[in-house]
């Protein structure tokens, strides 16, 4: 799918990260320009303490010696490589000496600090203009503090403090801002350029990140939209990257194979009932209609309405128990869970089927060397172990002698097992044992024992329910089913 700006615009991520990308711009601006003002400010402070130590010197030099000790100081401070700005004028302006030429007018006609930077040319640029460009030095008279610059003549920009002498001299202290002007430039073009390229870069890294996750957006949606068209083996793309799409995209394929897991359920569950639950109601319907067909006895129509309601109470069970597995499997279960004592309703169990395993000769024996206590719940659990001690008494009467139970109640590991073994002909298959926990599956052929195949798939949704696990394990002979509980004990 090709992707171009409009369509990237559209999407809220590309919308937030053109916002970010604004407001990243804006304060990039904001910060240019309050480093450059603020170095501004602190040259411009650093030059005025300068120019205030060297007021200083020369007001000392002033009361040692008068005016001609200060017009020593200054000349000797003039001469110097890189010397600051000094010029001594009489009351009309006429420069006695410095290494000032001319300033720009008006500059020394106030007191103190000048307002704002002014244009001036110290001795000698003017005459190296001139040669510059080929003008004959020319005499003339001497130089005016208050005169104008030619038009032709470079000047430069500096602050100054000016001062008045008791005799009315004049007197300018000032400092060239070229030095300054160029750090704060270089300040400022270091900074546009740093933050031109953080934009730059920030810009392509939203497009082609943009990019690639729209991309994977359209994936997802590609998936989403098969899996809409009814192909639930459909999958949403993982990349692997375990970024937070490959999250949600591990959280929805989860979802979808337990829908998928659920949507098998039922339609096994839909095909189960139309066949296996078909025998019993036609029996129910063949039983009425022989009932009623011909001359009978009161005796025989009650012996017919027993056999009916016995057959509707199965057909009761059988519904109940599909109910209970889809509850569970569902996670909708109303069921609550409290501390179970599992060595007690073992217990119970093994009472209740005793006379059941005496009367089929069966040797039911248990194990239980200590008391467990887990969160569960106690119907259920028994329920569960029930079906299982049912099923285990119905195999083991085909083993050749001495037919047996046992169950097994412990701890290994870090999970507590609650095992019902039988030493019949068990289940030798593996691809069977698998099968056997499923709705409505017999792998008895003649199906000659009663049952509906809804024991042990009722047994593993408790489990499930109980976070458990249901194991079917070959005895050798016989099966053993074996019960994991996590051993999240109360005391």
């Amino acid at each position: 799918m090709a992707l171009s700006l409009p369509a990237i615009m559209k999407t809220t991520a590309a919308r937030l990260s053109a916002l970010y990308l604004l407001l990243f711009a804006l304060c990039a601006v904001l910060l240019v320009f309050y480093m450059t003002s603020l170095s501004a400010r602190m040259l411009t402070t650093q030059t005025q303490e300068t120019i205030n130590d060297e007021v200083l010197g020369l007001a000392r030099a002033y009361q040692r010696g008068g005016l001609p000790v200060l017009v020593r100081v200054v000349e000797a401070r003039s001469r110097q490589p890189g010397a600051n700005l000094y010029l001594i004028a009489d009351a009309n302006g006429q420069i006695l000496t410095g290494n000032v030429q001319s300033l720009q007018p008006g500059v020394i006609e106030t007191e103190g600090w000048t307002t704002e930077p002014f244009s001036y040319q110290r001795f000698g640029e003017g005459e190296l203009d001139r040669l510059r460009n080929g003008t004959p030095d020319q005499p003339g008279p001497a130089p005016s503090a208050a005169g104008t610059q030619s038009e032709g003549e470079k000047g430069h920009n500096a602050i100054a403090l000016v001062l008045r002498l008791p005799n009315q001299m004049i007197m300018l202290v000032g400092r060239d801002l070229g030095e300054p002007e160029r750090f704060r430039a270089v300040i400022k073009r270091s900074l546009m350029l740093a933050l031109g390229m953080m934009g730059l870069g920030g810009l392509l890294i939203w497009f082609f990140v943009g990019h690639a996750a729209l991309k994977r957006i359209d994936g997802v949606s590609e998936a989403s939209r098969r899996i809409m068209g009814g192909d639930l083996t459909g999958r949403l793309p993982v990349t692997g990257a375990g970024d937070e799409f490959d999250r949600l995209s591990e959280n929805l394929n989860t979802m979808l194979a337990r829908i998928a897991m659920l949507n098998e359920g039922l339609k096994q569950v839909s095909d189960n009932i139309a066949h296996d639950l078909k025998t019993p109601l036609t029996r129910l319907r063949n039983r009425a209609e022989a009932t009623l067909a011909g001359a009978h006895k009161t005796t025989d129509y009650r012996q017919a309405l027993e056999n009916t309601i016995a057959e509707s109470d199965q057909l009761i069970k059988t519904f109940n128990a599909i109910l209970m597995i889809s509850r569970l499997e569902a996670g909708y279960s109303s069921e609550q869970t409290t501390p179970v004592d599992l060595a007690a309703t073992v217990s119970d169990v093994v009472e209740l089927y005793e006379p059941v395993a005496e009367e089929a000769g069966v040797a039911l024996e248990t194990t239980v060397p200590e008391a467990f206590t887990i969160n569960g719940n106690r119907e259920l659990i028994g329920q569960a172990l029930s079906n299982i001690v049912d099923n285990a008494i119905k195999y083991s009467t085909d083993a050749a002698e001495n037919p047996k139970v046992r169950v097994t109640l412990e701890r290994a590991g870090g999970d507590i097992k609650l095992t019902v073994a039988d030493n019949g002909h068990g289940i030798p298959d593996d691809s069977d044992r698998a099968r056997a926990t499923e709705r409505f599956v017999r792998l008895e052929k003649s199906r000659s024992q009663p049952g509906s195949g809804l024991g042990l798939s009722l047994a593993k949704a408790i489990m499930t329910f109980h976070s458990g696990r249901l194991d079917l394990l070959p005895a050798n002979p016989g099966l053993s089913v074996v019960m994991s509980f996590p051993a999240r004990e109360t005391h």
